[in-house]
């Protein structure tokens, strides 16, 4: 069955500098009383930044006439495609120090346009960076350095229809430069869903979601995009790669997981097929509190060694639950959700809740009941949740450092994790900044013998050095992961932040396993710089 052609959502501007469409960026009175919160921060937000500011010079480079309707040298898209949406990126362009700008924004619309741009950008000398919607919160789509001639964004948006939908195995070809959004729109008519929801689900690609091993809606069984992956379409330099549609299969290294995490680095994903679900019909949620934190941890793990397998199991510490809204008394909060298309699932939510009652959590009675506490919690969470991103730039244009990271490791390891997380980076965020840090936590996915932890950093800053003490924090965090053999990310991918710490995190041996695809696949070196690989 054919997919039908994107349709086109009214015109918004997304935010250049910032998360997410400009106009829901927060005024300067709301900056202002949401910097109050935090003593030490500015009086006044920092203006909002201009493109004119950034002096974009000329392209150092030209395209062939052939690819010439294929990129733009437009300032203000340049300037869009320099930086990915992380604190250390909206902050330096609230300072003026944004990175390299790109020469040209190329905007393909087949394999063959995409192959086209490698081979001149390979004769050339020129970077490819792959760009999808730019959500990037580890330096995932920015050049540094002066090795190459020019640079290209390479954005695939264009690309962004589903092309083909298997109803009988449940499954669709989707091109990789499909939003969110425009994904789900098109498989709605269907009665199917991907159902792979991150929170930057609105602005990132379904190729995004692939190159980064990207998280998801599930925090349990399904909780990577890898999970959804049937097969993969990828074009790098030394030609196209296409894998066979299979339920499984023992044969040999799979050539899917070569690609999926690696960023750009060993070629550019036009095409998945993807596993589809039927829409759910039967949903329940509900909220457990706990006076101790050490409680919720031990139920959590209850939940996720037992056959339960909820779709939502996140944990707040009482820090993070007051954030959120969920929790205002010092409790943590465990945000449960169940669904299914096609049988009920209160029985499921009420093991869930009956094992959080052993561990000494209070759930009220009935707990999805609308209105009621526990709906309550549930309902401030989301909210909150997929506000946060503006609410953090916000609190970056008051001068605040205001930054979050995430990891995984095994439960025998996690409290002890967790603790020290709150006291060495607390420790240095004091020192750094002179005001008191708030380190919070809440475990986002959960399995069998580990969860992954999701810290939120808030302290005020010091003026013009918010970056530099951030990166600051960032290596005592690192530093704390790597001691206890907790992964530098879980699902926020490498980039160029998490490089020097992945270099540690991976074998030798894997290493020069990698280098040698990377020489093989990509022989002038041009995709995505500096990321995963030298």
């Amino acid at each position: 069955m054919a997919g039908s052609k994107s349709s086109n959502p009214p015109h918004r501007a997304r935010s250049w500098w910032g998360w997410g469409w400009a106009d829901a960026q927060l005024g300067e009175a709301e900056c202002i009383a949401l910097g109050g919160q935090l003593p030490g921060t500015l009086a006044r937000p920092l203006p909002l930044p201009d493109v004119a500011s950034l002096h974009v010079q000329a392209p150092a480079v030209a395209v062939p006439r052939s690819l010439s309707h294929l990129v733009t040298a437009d300032p203000e898209q340049r300037a869009a495609h320099t930086m990915g949406k992380a604190y250390r990126d909206v902050m330096r362009a609230l300072r003026g120090r944004s990175g390299r700008v790109p020469d040209l924004v190329a905007h393909p619309e087949t394999d063959q346009d995409i192959a086209g741009l490698l081979e001149w950008a390979g004769e050339a000398g020129a970077a490819v960076v792959p760009y999808g919607g730019g959500s990037s919160v580890t330096g995932g789509v920015e050049y540094r350095g002066d090795a190459h001639a020019a640079v290209v964004s390479l954005d695939l948006t264009r690309m962004n229809r589903v092309l083909e939908i298997d109803k009988e195995s449940l499954a669709a070809r989707i091109q990789a430069g499909t939003l969110g959004p425009a994904l789900e729109a098109q498989l709605r008519p269907h009665g199917l869903t991907l159902r792979h929801f991150p929170q930057s689900f609105e602005f990132s690609t379904l190729g995004g979601w692939l190159a980064t091993r990207a998280g998801g809606h599930y925090a349990t069984l399904r909780t990577h995009i890898d999970d959804f992956t049937e097969s993969l379409r990828v074009i790098t330099p030394l030609g196209a790669s296409e894998s066979w549609r299979l339920p499984a299969s023992g044969a040999g290294p799979s050539p899917d997981r070569l690609i999926l995490g690696s960023e750009g680095t060993l070629g550019i994903i036009t095409e998945a097929w993807m596993r589809l679900q039927e829409k759910p019909v039967f949903k329940s949620a509900a909220s457990v509190t706990f006076t101790s934190f050490t409680d919720a941890l031990r139920a959590l793990r209850s939940i996720a060694q037992s056959d339960l397998h909820p779709a939502n199991c996140r944990l707040l510490d009482p820090g993070e639950a007051a954030l959120a809204g969920a929790s205002h008394d010092g409790s943590a909060v465990l945000i449960l959700g169940f669904e299914s298309a096609h049988a009920p699932v209160d029985h499921r939510l009420g093991q869930a809740i009956d094992l959080a009652r052993s561990h000494r959590g209070h759930a009220e009675e009935p707990a999805t009941e609308p209105g009621s506490p526990a709906g309550a919690a549930v309902d401030a969470w989301r909210t909150a949740f997929l506000r946060m991103p503006y609410l953090r730039d916000a609190l970056a244009r008051m001068g605040a450092i205001v930054e979050t990271f995430e990891t995984a490791v095994t439960w025998d390891r996690l409290p002890q994790l967790i603790d020290a997380v709150r006291t060495e980076v607390g420790n240095a965020a004091h020192l750094a900044t002179g005001h008191p840090a708030t380190i919070n936590c809440r475990i986002t996915h959960v399995y069998p013998d580990g969860a992954a932890p999701y810290f939120t950093v808030l302290a005020a800053g010091r003026p013009g050095s918010e970056v530099a003490i951030w990166d600051e924090l960032k290596t005592v965090a690192n530093e704390v992961l790597h001691r206890h053999k907790a992964t530098i990310t879980h699902h926020h991918a490498i980039g160029r932040d998490h490089r020097p710490a992945y270099d540690r995190q991976r074998p030798d041996v894997f290493a020069a396993t990698l280098r040698a695809a990377k020489d093989t696949l990509d022989p002038h070196g041009i995709l995505n710089p500096g990321v995963l690989i030298t």
